[in-house]
């Protein structure tokens, strides 16, 4: 069986059941790399979780900055292993991908670890770059799939979030996001049950039991977010609906913001395949948001 195939097989049979370290802690990542590109693994906190990849060109910079958030519906039955096709691919087109990992339900994630950990994590990228490495933090956007892409957008909507909240006051601000079958409506997704039951698992309870985790976690209860963002949605997804996708877009567009929602042939999979023409379709709309 394909990569592609054990995922989608593997995600299907979990559907079915119910402060930042210093940047110098750099080390090369684990397993093999391509050639031409420089790895090394970074942590921004003591939990075995808290770290992230960056896949970078070798020589010259500063290069503009892709964060790979990956799915598996905040739950750690996944990885950021989903995300490494898609950093490698991006640093051999010439951006400095940051490929992070981050604590999940079930290995002390959810609420507030999840959004903590990805504010950490890409905050990390100012440490990194005052230590030398070629990063153009005027430049940062982020790339989720799935759970990835409602961590991916929510992100960019940090700047707008109460003081108080969790991933409040960014020290890197994005330029753009795109989410890929991303979950951006977290009321919506309760209410259908999607992942049967994962936002609840994520959030601590149902929206109107944790109504102000909801307010501060959902993407689409945060618009405007001031920057752009773009949706990359297959046609045939079961698993988060294209609805998802359509019912942020209105409500961003609604508020002032500049969203795209570009439907693609295939399925919840077809957007992490790096040899798919969704893939290409993806890879062209990350200048409009740097």
């Amino acid at each position: 069986m394909s990569r592609r195939g054990v995922l989608r097989a593997g995600l299907g049979v979990m559907l079915a059941s119910a402060a930042p370290a210093a940047a110098g802690c750099g080390r090369r990542a684990d397993g093999p790399a391509r050639a031409d590109l420089d790895v090394t693994r970074h942590e921004y906190g003591p939990d075995p979780s808290q770290f992230g990849q960056l896949y970078r060109p070798r020589g010259g910079g500063p290069f503009p900055v892709i964060v790979v958030i990956h799915g598996g519906f905040w739950r750690s039955a996944y990885d950021l292993s989903l995300g490494t096709p898609l950093a490698e691919d991006l640093a051999g087109r010439g951006y400095a991908a940051w490929n992070l990992e981050y604590r999940r339900v079930g290995n002390g994630g959810g609420w507030p670890t999840t959004l903590l950990d990805v504010a950490a994590g890409i905050d990390l990228l100012a440490d990194l770059e005052a230590a030398g490495s070629p990063l153009d933090l005027s430049r940062v956007a982020t790339l989720g799939h799935s759970a990835g892409g409602h961590l991916a957008v929510w992100a960019a909507a940090r700047p707008g979030l109460p003081a108080a909240a969790p991933g409040a006051e960014p020290v890197v601000t994005l330029s753009g996001a795109l989410a890929q079958a991303g979950v951006l409506d977290l009321r919506r997704a309760a209410a259908e049950q999607l992942g049967v039951g994962a936002t609840q698992e994520l959030l601590g309870g149902e929206p109107e039991e944790v109504p102000d985790r909801y307010a501060v976690a959902s993407p689409v209860q945060r618009v405007p977010l001031g920057v752009p963002v773009v949706c990359v949605h297959g046609r045939s997804d079961t698993n988060v609906p294209l609805s998802q996708s359509q019912s942020y877009a209105r409500a961003a567009t609604a508020a002032g913001d500049n969203v795209e929602v570009v439907e693609v042939e295939g399925d919840h999979f077809v957007v992490i395949d790096v040899h798919a023409e969704a893939w290409a379709t993806i890879v062209d709309h990350l200048p409009d948001l740097l």
